[in-house]
């Protein structure tokens, strides 16, 4: 059980980084961008060829990430220059990618276990398990990942990224291209994203055509997951940072759960229906909670008002009496 659950927080984190890259899109850009899941498989098949090929690991996963950026420079052309809505421009993409990620490799799997990979030297040159090694790679990625977004998107040029998600008409009122920003926003949203991919193929030692299939629905549930927890902790997702690292724990959640699914028994087979009913609690709890506050806060003005008004005519009947006794 321990070893399922260590196994899954570092899933989760590696995982995370491609959650970050969902994050940026359906969170800045307000899109659901469906070129997440061929822009990863991208990542961990172009990452797998190279280092067969010979390429050092920490190589093959930038290629992997500049891999990936292309395929979200695509979408974005797609979208700003032919002005095809952003969802079908993802999903022209994504479908385009299938044929281009069998090409790359020429076949449907790519075995990475004769070959050194960066997970593999880590646990060579310290002597740690696979999966402690997997965190910590996984936790240094990250870190720099946030670091390296929330300054970015404090910028001028970032902040013009988030500011056309929020009102994309005001911000052209300004004299901000807003076809650039999204270009930039959507390049660099799949560029973490295969930059997870190469990462996850190297910590799991091999690429697999179909690995990055429902890789949008797992970030959106982490990105929701991540809210819900957010909320626990009073104004703490107020802050960009707070909620890039919210996405992160919010994988990480999400994987944990999914491991104790199936250590409880469940059909690996049914990981799709868990994954869909996560989603769904995950987007339902924060309406029901929404609801029941507001409910609450109504009920308690009712009180109040009920309450004050139970005391008016009490009031209104002394100094209707002293009027009386004035008058008299």
């Amino acid at each position: 059980m321990a070893l399922a659950m260590l196994g899954a927080v570092s899933q989760g984190i590696l995982w995370g980084i491609m959650v970050l890259g969902v994050f940026i899109t359906y969170k800045l850009l307000d899109i659901a961008d469906l070129t997440v899941d061929g822009s990863f498989a991208l990542g961990g098949c172009v990452c797998a060829v190279l280092v067969v090929g010979g390429m050092d690991p920490t190589l093959a996963i930038i290629m992997a990430m500049l891999a990936g950026m292309v395929a979200g420079a695509v979408t974005g052309f797609l979208h700003t220059v032919f002005e095809i809505p952003a969802i079908l421009a993802g999903i022209l993409t994504q479908i385009a990618l299938w044929s281009v990620n069998l090409r790359i490799m020429g076949k449907s799997n790519t075995p990475l276990l004769r070959v050194d990979t960066l997970f593999s030297s880590v646990t060579d040159a310290t002597g740690l398990p696979q999966n402690i090694a997997s965190i910590l790679v996984g936790l240094v990625f990250a870190v720099i990942i946030i670091v390296g977004l929330y300054w970015f998107f404090g910028t001028e040029i970032g902040s013009a990224c988030r500011a056309t998600g929020n009102n994309e008409a005001m911000v052209r009122a300004l004299g901000v291209n807003t076809k650039v920003t999204k270009m930039i926003a959507l390049t660099l949203s799949n560029g973490l994203v295969g930059l997870s991919g190469g990462l996850v193929c190297e910590s799991q030692s091999y690429a697999d055509i179909g690995m990055g299939t429902g890789a949008i629905v797992i970030g959106l549930a982490a990105i929701v997951i991540g809210e819900v927890l957010g909320r626990l902790v009073p104004g703490q997702l107020r802050a960009f940072g707070s909620r890039l690292t919210a996405a992160v724990v919010g994988s990480v959640v999400y994987f944990l759960i999914r491991a104790i699914v199936l250590q409880l028994g469940m059909d690996a087979n049914d990981m799709k229906l868990i994954s869909a009913v996560i989603v769904a609690l995950a987007l339902c709890v924060p309406v029901v909670w929404e609801k029941y506050q507001l409910r609450r806060s109504y009920s308690r003005a009712s009180k109040a008002l009920a309450s004050a008004g139970a005391t008016d005519p009490a009031e209104g009947s002394t100094s209707n009496d002293s009027t009386i006794e004035g008058g008299r």
